[in-house]
């Protein structure tokens, strides 16, 4: 590790690229402290400290929900834009082409997922205020917002949504770390001394057995997020002689867990959806609903229901979104067309269903372990107390910080080989 240090010290280049990667971090700090004109933050303190659901969700968002700032939002809508078109690429023909066309395909569909997260913005931007005033009964905005008021405040944090997004991309070209991710892992440490003070300020004798629990959860979720992350299967791959005088083999690596953190960004987001949707339609009094939504709150509440179907989703969308970003038949093709071909298995829609069912055999592998390393810091918590429970919310999002941290460490050990290579 050191010698790792050292090299990126005396590489020039790369130390500039750091320093400016970890700039444009500070930016995004410095934007989530600056709230919407008009804000109550007595009000915003009092409703996050009783609001456990919201309180998670302020983690994912570094403080920013918290603050009511500017970048509320995060990067929440471009992720969803870019979901929606890897979606569309399965589906619409046209969109698959698109994709197929190379840098150009792809430089088109990026910039279709910029404009789309624009009015996702907006719309998310007004879902999250609405919620957030009806929660605290009107008290974080000032009650009887015009139509103006509203307008600013919904450009205001759709353009700062935006600008994360333009951040991300601006990292993403240093090859240092993916951009979208490294925000997210940003906001998510940002948000870790001000749990583990309140652990302390608030810490007594008896919580002791509870946190030496917690502690010993979180580090069997980084080994465990560490396995599942580096752990691959290499396929042989047999080229075909004319390449070689005497052939030449390869391997093709497939890994655990090919979604990466995605399926926990997701599965968060989802299981926490019934609850915020049910608690923001509760103060409109609708007669016929105000049963369900009781329910609704209710159930979600209840930490084993919760576990359930937290895990649940991160093993469904664990294999969903391997779906979309795993293709089999193309890479099948591309073997088939570079004259290459998988020892014992026939070129094509055999070599195609093989690479698919090995997927499957080494998907439910990870995707089963990345749910129990999930739902892991929520059995602690339900023995947690006081600020205990706040620490322990912060444990699921070591899966994050681990995975994003990992490749980061990754892409820079990338491109110092890069640069030793470059001096012979």
């Amino acid at each position: 590790m050191n010698n790792v240090v050292k090299k990126i010290w005396k590489t020039k280049e790369l130390r500039k690229t750091i320093a400016i990667v970890l700039m444009l971090l500070c930016i995004f700090r410095i934007a989530a402290h600056i709230p919407i004109p008009g804000v109550n933050t007595g009000a915003l303190e009092s409703l996050f400290s009783q609001n456990q659901f919201l309180g998670f969700l302020n983690i994912f968002s570094g403080g920013a929900l918290e603050n009511f700032s500017i970048v509320m939002l995060g990067v929440g809508p471009y992720i969803t834009a870019s979901i929606i078109f890897q979606l569309l690429q399965m589906i619409v023909p046209k969109m698959e082409e698109m994709a197929k066309e190379g840098a150009s395909g792809q430089q088109r569909i990026n910039q279709y997922t910029r404009l789309l997260a624009v009015p996702l913005a907006a719309l998310q931007g007004y879902g999250t205020i609405t919620l957030l005033q009806n929660a605290s009964g009107g008290s974080i905005l000032s009650n009887g917002m015009s139509v103006f008021d509203w307008v600013v405040a919904i450009t205001v944090v759709t353009a700062g949504s935006i600008f994360l997004m333009w951040l991300g991309e601006l990292i993403s070209e240093k090859h240092v770390g993916n951009g979208v991710s490294l925000i997210i892992f940003a906001g998510i440490i940002a948000g870790l001394p001000s749990n583990i003070q309140q652990v302390f300020v608030t810490f007594d004798s008896s919580q002791l057995p509870s946190l030496l629990g917690f502690l010993l959860v979180g580090f069997i979720t980084i080994i465990g997020v560490v396995f599942i992350t580096e752990g691959q299967r290499n396929i042989p791959i047999s080229h075909a002689r004319h390449h070689t005088t005497s052939g030449q083999q390869s391997h093709l690596p497939m890994r655990i867990n090919q979604a990466g953190v995605i399926p926990i960004i997701f599965a968060v987001s989802l299981v926490l959806a019934p609850s915020l949707i049910a608690q923001y339609l509760k103060p409109y009094n609708i007669p016929h609903l105000n049963g369900f939504l009781d329910r609704v709150i209710a159930a979600f509440a209840n930490q084993l229901i919760y576990g359930i179907i937290y895990f649940v989703l991160v093993v469904a969308f664990t294999y969903f979104y391997t779906a979309v970003v795993f293709h089999p038949d193309r890479i099948a093709e591309n073997l088939q067309r570079g004259g290459s071909f998988i020892p014992g298995v026939r070129p094509g829609k055999a070599t195609a269903d093989y690479l698919h069912q090995t997927s499957n055999r080494i998907l439910l592998t990870g995707a089963l372990f990345l749910g129990i390393i999930a739902v892991l810091p929520l059995i602690l918590q339900a023995f947690a107390s006081g600020g205990l429970q706040n620490f322990a919310i912060g444990g699921t999002s070591l899966l994050i910080v681990v995975s994003v941290a990992l490749e980061t460490v990754k892409q820079i050990e990338a491109q110092l080989t890069l640069r030793d290579y470059e001096q012979f």
